[in-house]
């Protein structure tokens, strides 16, 4: 059965990808890849977001509705999913991450590192500090792929969300960091092909440039997603807008898991 990434750039807005991301854009240029410029849900803000992408629900059916929200999902996810279907799952991924799918609070020490096939998220590397740099979390994500080969695997880069806040969408900081982001991702989405999975590139909100986001304007809201792999009918460039709302049940149906009835999008694929 198909086996899935999702690369969660934070923060990445949709002109911004389109801009900047060379390597994608060649994927997309020669059909080797799907770009969808994605709506997303409201508020515009990380945790929500997280829970949105994982469950396929609009925030006032989640609960997850602010990032001071701090419990374990209580919805149907791709995490608890795979698990429950005798897959196995991972992630590389900030610390809210795990207070959604494994334990909240997070604990410093017994929560960074995570092992155990009885986690939602069974191999886990979490991060805490929002400059944390986007190699070392892209190199966890390569070693965690490498060693224990999950069906489903997160990873989830901090850089363009850090960079934007503190510089604002049109600064050469947030614009000159999605090309480094892209060439970085290169040589792993490349091996990750090879190994057969199916990989979606998105973000969790937009940029605006003031360095804010949860609003409602375009530059928050619209979001990339590159869609790649063998179960994929790569068509390039998608003129018409997608729901956020149809993550999940798109990687529901790539994972070959059956898609919950509280996933009422339908799926790209």
């Amino acid at each position: 059965m198909s086996k899935v990434i999702l690369v969660l750039s934070d923060g990445l807005g949709y002109q911004a990808a389109v801009d900047g991301m060379g390597f994608l854009g060649h994927l997309v240029e020669n059909h080797l890849a799907s770009l969808y410029k994605v709506i997303g849900e409201l508020p515009s803000l990380s945790r929500p977001m997280y829970e949105t992408i994982h469950t396929g629900l609009p925030v006032f059916e989640h609960g997850v509705i602010a990032n001071q929200v701090v419990r374990l999902s209580t919805s149907p996810n791709l995490f608890n999913l795979a698990v429950f279907a005798g897959k196995t799952t991972a992630a590389a991924a900030y610390y809210w991450f795990s207070e959604l799918y494994n334990h909240a609070p997070f604990d410093l020490i017994e929560d960074r590192e995570v092992d155990d096939p009885s986690k939602a998220i069974q191999h886990g590397r979490f991060y805490t500090q929002d400059d944390y740099p986007d190699a070392d979390l892209l190199a966890t994500a390569g070693m965690l792929v490498r060693r224990f080969k999950p069906d489903y695997m997160l990873v989830h880069p901090m850089g363009m969300d850090y960079l934007g806040e503190k510089y604002g969408s049109i600064s050469k900081e947030y614009r000159n960091h999605a090309i480094h982001q892209d060439v970085m991702l290169s040589r792993l989405i490349s091996e990750w092909l090879q190994e057969g999975y199916n990989i979606l590139v998105s973000g969790d909100h937009g940029m605006n440039e003031d360095g804010m986001h949860g609003g409602t304007t375009q530059l928050v809201r619209e979001i990339p997603l590159f869609l790649m792999g063998k179960e994929m009918k790569t068509a390039g460039l998608i003129r018409e807008s997608v729901s956020q709302l149809q993550m999940a049940p798109t990687m529901c149906k790539l994972l070959g898991l059956p898609i919950p009835s509280t996933m009422k999008a339908p799926p790209l694929v």
